[in-house]
Formats: C-alpha cells, sequence, structure tokens
C-alpha cells in the first residue's frame, strides 16, 4: 500500500461532531463515518469525535481506536471552551443540524479551523420526495407507479424543495461551510445547477469499501431466500417493508410457496416485531450482527424505496457480496458508473413489475450469474479503494491539504458563504446564549 500524502499544515487536529454516535452495524451512514475517520487516520490525523446525542450500546468504541471521545451539550458555552483548548486545524460536521449548532462557536473560537460539512444525504431532497409520494398515494392508494411521480424532475424537485424550510436551512449551512461533501452525482447537479452552489464549495465522496474475495462468497446454490436490510428509524427503509408486506411479498410467495423473507435492520419498533409472520414467509429478524455474512447468504436482495436521497448503503453492499438485487428508480439514483448500462439484478417501480422480476432472478440461474458479475464490475469501479494509489482515496486528503493552505482566499471569494455566516450567527449566537441562560434559571427553581 502506498505511503500517506504529507500535508503542509503543521495542525493535524480533526474534531468530528457527529449527530449521533457512529454504528457502522446499524446504517450506511454509521459505515461511511467509519470510513472516512479510517482515511484520515491513516493520514495522520489526530480525531477528536464530540456528540450531544446519547450514547448507545451499539457504538463502536472509539477509544480503542485511538479517538478521544467528547460528550457535548446542545447551547451550552462548554463547548466554546472545549473547542478554544483543541483548537483543531479541521471540523467535520456530520449532517447540517450540526453545523446549525455548533457551526458559529466554531467560528468564533478556533477561526482558521477548516469547516466541512458531510451531508450523508440532502435531507430536504429526501423529505420533498417522501411528500411526493404521499400526495400520490392520497389519489391512488392501491395504484401506485414511482415513474407517475416527479421523483426524479431536477426542476421539478427544486420548485418543491424551495418552499420548505428545510431546504432553506441545509442548502444555508452549505453555503456556510468551505467544503461539502457530497456521496451523490444527482445531488451535485442539483445543488449546482439549481442552488446555485459553487462547484468549489462541493466534493464527491462516494462509499470506500475494499474488495471482498469473490471465490470464497457463496454460490447461487448455496444461496436461499430473499432479504431486505435497513435501520427501522430510517423512515426510507421502513417505507420499504411497508409496501413489501402490503403489496410485493404476497405476489412473491403466491409464486414462491417456499420461499422466505429475511427481514434485517437496527432499532426495530414493535409495529415491524408485529409483522413478523412465519406463515407468510415474512419474518422479521431486528438486528444483524454482519450485515455482510445476512447480505451474501441470501440468494436476492430486496430494496422497494419510493423515497430516499443520497445513494444506497444496502445496494453497494449487495453488490460487494455478490447478491443481485431488486430496487427502484430512487434506488438506482447515482449508483451505477458510466461505463455500466444495466443493473445488477432489476429496478421496478410498481408491485406487479417488482414481483416479477424478483422472481425471475431467483430463479433463473444464468440471469443470476450475469447480474452478480456487472455488480461485482460496478462496485469495483466506483466504491472500492485501489491498493496501489496514494492514500488519498478519491483525492479527499489532496483536496483538504489545498484548502488548508488557501483558506484566506476561498473564503474571499464566496461571499454568499460570508454573508450567511455573518447572519446566521449572530441570530444563532444570540439564540443559544437565550436558551443557556433560560436552563440555568430553570435549573435553580
Amino acid at each position: 500500500m502506498s505511503k500517506p500524502l504529507k500535508t503542509s499544515t503543521k495542525n493535524k487536529s480533526l474534531l468530528i461532531i457527529g449527530y449521533v454516535w457512529p454504528e457502522p452495524n446499524s446504517s450506511a451512514a454509521g459505515t461511511r463515518m467509519m470510513q472516512l475517520i479510517q482515511l484520515f487516520q491513516k493520514n495522520g490525523w489526530q480525531i477528536t469525535f464530540a456528540s450531544p446525542a446519547k450514547l448507545s450500546e451499539h457504538k463502536v468504541n472509539l477509544k480503542q481506536l485511538n479517538i478521544n471521545e467528547q460528550e457535548i451539550e446542545l447551547n451550552s458555552s462548554s463547548f466554546d471552551d472545549f473547542v478554544q483548548t483543541l483548537q483543531p486545524g479541521l471540523v467535520v460536521f456530520d449532517r447540517f443540524m450540526m453545523e446549525e449548532q455548533f457551526g458559529w462557536r466554531v467560528e468564533q473560537f478556533a477561526p482558521k479551523a477548516l469547516r466541512v460539512l458531510n451531508t450523508e444525504d440532502l435531507h430536504s431532497l429526501r423529505a420533498c420526495r417522501h411528500q411526493l409520494v404521499k400526495d400520490y398515494l392520497k389519489n391512488k392508494p392501491q395504484e401506485i407507479n414511482l415513474e407517475e411521480i416527479h421523483l426524479t424532475d431536477q426542476a421539478w424537485l427544486f420548485n418543491e424543495m424551495a418552499k420548505t424550510d428545510m431546504a432553506k436551512r441545509e442548502i444555508a449551512s452549505i453555503f456556510r461551510c468551505d467544503l461539502t461533501l457530497m456521496i451523490s452525482q444527482f445531488e451535485m447537479q442539483l445543488l449546482q445547477e439549481y442552488f446555485q452552489v459553487p462547484s468549489q464549495q462541493l466534493f464527491y465522496l462516494p462509499f470506500m469499501y475494499k474488495m471482498l474475495d469473490t471465490e470464497k462468497l457463496p454460490t447461487f446454490e448455496q444461496r436461499e431466500h430473499f432479504v431486505t436490510i435497513g435501520n427501522f428509524r430510517h423512515e426510507p427503509n421502513w417505507d420499504a417493508v411497508i409496501w413489501l408486506k402490503e403489496s410485493i411479498w404476497p405476489l412473491i410467495k403466491k409464486q414462491l410457496p417456499n420461499a422466505e423473507l429475511h427481514i434485517y435492520g437496527a432499532y426495530p419498533p414493535p409495529k415491524a416485531t408485529a409483522l413478523h409472520n412465519p406463515k407468510q414467509g415474512f419474518l422479521v429478524k431486528g438486528w444483524a450482527d454482519n450485515a455482510f455474512e445476512v447480505i451474501q447468504n441470501a440468494r436476492v436482495l430486496l430494496a422497494p424505496l419510493r423515497f430516499g436521497a443520497g445513494i444506497k448503503g444496502k445496494l453497494a453492499e449487495a453488490m460487494l457480496n455478490g447478491t443481485p438485487s431488486i430496487t427502484t428508480l430512487i434506488g438506482e439514483e447515482s449508483m451505477l458508473s458510466d461505463k455500466i448500462t444495466s443493473w445488477p439484478g432489476a429496478t421496478a417501480n410498481n408491485p406487479d413489475e417488482f414481483a416479477n422480476a424478483a422472481i425471475e432472478l431467483y430463479q433463473n440461474h444464468q440471469a443470476w450469474l450475469k447480474s452478480q458479475a456487472i455488480g461485482f464490475n460496478n462496485v469495483k469501479q466506483q466504491y472500492v479503494l485501489k491498493e496501489k494509489e496514494p492514500i488519498s482515496e478519491f483525492g479527499l486528503i489532496t483536496a483538504i491539504n489545498t484548502l488548508l493552505e488557501s483558506i484566506d482566499n476561498h473564503r474571499n471569494q464566496n461571499f454568499i458563504s460570508s454573508m450567511l455566516n455573518h447572519h446566521h450567527h449572530k441570530s444563532t449566537k444570540y439564540m443559544a446564549q437565550w436558551i443557556e441562560a433560560k436552563n440555568k434559571h430553570t435549573e435553580k427553581l
């Protein structure tokens, strides 16, 4: 493996402010965060991970990885003392809500720190699509066809998103940061062409996996049943389970009476476990100790996503583990490289087409092998680290170093960023101070 690139900056202290503590076995967001952490560690950064979220039994033990853990509070000047003492050279905000809460404090008490936003996906886009699906279902509850909804029409999406407070908050956060990490090319285009975000403030960074030994993966004959996987707290995943239960799985089960659908995901609520029905072959398994093992022992992965954003960890990991998948236009968005024209499985946007594609792929050995090969090829091109290339995986470290060397000039060229920082931080600062004073007064009573 190549040696880490040297950086000209002397301050290699990285502060990551997490919306939650990393849980790679719970969500794709947790996996991506750990990939980022590993990337920076390999390049010599000393990492402190801080979060206002409650500690979870499923979180990674960061201390064992030589990463400092710091619990922080919202609306508390204790963070000011913490960040002023730490004086990081780089701060990564995990999702825009953390930048809203802590960005002004970082700017005031660690002004030289490069401020980077990690979006995971565009929350405002996901919320907009969710509303479009809800509105559609009010009129056609039993006849949904995703192709009839404007889910991928960027002009239409911009008009709808621009009406929402969430989009205003999220896009403003992107403008305020020195750099924003994007996981989806679709979202990159949407931000640049419709929201007028300068290209120099965006950086495309997909998943970063290590390729598995494909020869050791289970064969078609060794695999059985269908699988779907995803954190139940993530609304698109829960909606997909409901669509499977009500519309898609009955059609599959009718043609494949011995088949089972194994449903995995972190934090299953009672309404999810209540769907467990062995007679129907609809088995809610809940937490998966090893997601790769679960995926690679299934013959076909089902991901009937009716809304969402970003790119889908479950589908990238299905390709990685040699498991063909059936998904929708939402699932396949920004997932294929330019050189690959067909999905490693099939895409379908209504229950009948989805079920028929799943049944065909489950039974057709040759079609399954062809789909598996497409998946391997795609994941190698897009989401697998190249061992012979510099450790700056996908150019991020080079981009970070360049910005660190020219941060004043970079900020001077982005007037909108300066303007939004000025107004937002003033208002947020006084609101946070008011909340802190109010909380202290309440504690005294």
